[in-house]
């Protein structure tokens, strides 16, 4: 099987997912990246998974798992390829954006005050930069109305389990369709250039926000420590374990009375200590506790 030149099967739409494939399925996708697929999603994962059994070329679902199983070149090739597929990258600029005009009026301002050091915030699970470039853009604009904050450094690193996302975030380029969900048009032309491509980021706001490939079972050691950080939208999709055990391993990585934003319909889990309550002017976010 060649990936760089691919046959398509012509009966491929015809295919079956069996219980037992679709439960091997769950198992990998559990393991590899925490996403708990309840039983009631085989037509999702049939659908998903389709136009990759054309482009490999597999006979069936069954022989996608085989490949997945073992430890080749084109089975890790394939691996990240099932999650880019499995992942939802469903996002637009400033939403729940009272969240931003909380970040913008009360958050970074506080923050750019009190701190004399570098501010570090992380946008977890960014999928194609809209979340970092907001937060970037809610900095830019404290920036411009304060010059006595002018020149404070501000560190943005955007991380997100999918390289295909990361790479078109890292383009800063976005088209008309994407521009028009969620961003107003001063913003827009403020911040936002035409090019042959689509519409560029300015580049003193998309230079603030480094992307990098991260999965959030992992250690968090390597990316530091944070003063704020954005987790919206993704722990949804993780057992009530994992998502405990990802938002501990978070406040491990918070400075003292760092914060962190969920989104505006998802709760912190009652038997988690380390977190408490903030309810601003405009949204609700979580600061971490004192020792």
């Amino acid at each position: 099987m060649q990936i760089d030149a691919p046959q398509k099967s012509v009966h491929a739409e015809n295919m079956d997912l069996s219980f037992q494939e679709y439960h091997q399925f769950q198992v990998f996708l559990s393991h590899s990246c925490g996403i708990i697929l309840g039983d009631n999603k085989q037509y999702l994962v049939k659908n998903r998974l389709m136009n990759l059994l054309q482009e490999f070329d597999f006979k069936s679902f069954g022989e996608l798992l085989r490949v997945l199983d073992d430890t080749s070149t084109l089975a890790r090739r394939l691996k990240i390829r099932v999650i880019d597929a499995m992942t939802t990258n469903e996002t637009f600029w400033f939403r729940d954006d009272m969240q931003f005009v909380e970040l913008k009026e009360n958050v970074l301002p506080n923050l750019i005050k009190k701190k004399g050091a570098s501010i570090r915030i992380w946008s977890a699970a960014c999928s194609s930069g809209q979340e970092a470039y907001s937060i970037s853009i809610c900095v830019e604009e404290v920036q411009r109305r304060n010059t006595l904050v002018a020149g404070r450094n501000v560190q943005l690193i955007g991380t997100d389990i999918s390289e295909t996302v990361l790479d078109e975030a890292r383009t800063a380029v976005y088209s008309e369709m994407a521009l028009s969900r969620g961003l107003d048009q001063a913003t827009r032309a403020r911040y936002f250039q035409q090019t042959h491509e689509g519409y560029k980021l300015t580049a003193n706001v998309a230079q603030r926000v480094r992307f990098q490939q991260f999965n959030l079972l992992k250690p968090f050691s390597v990316l530091g420590r944070f003063d704020v950080i954005f987790c919206r939208n993704v722990l949804i999709y993780f057992s009530e374990q994992v998502k405990k055990d990802i938002l501990t391993r978070m406040a491990g990585s918070l400075e003292p009375d760092g914060l962190i934003f969920l989104s505006s319909t998802e709760s912190m889990p009652a038997s988690l200590a380390e977190f408490e309550l903030v309810r601003g002017a405009q949204a609700r976010y979580f600061k971490k506790k004192s020792p």
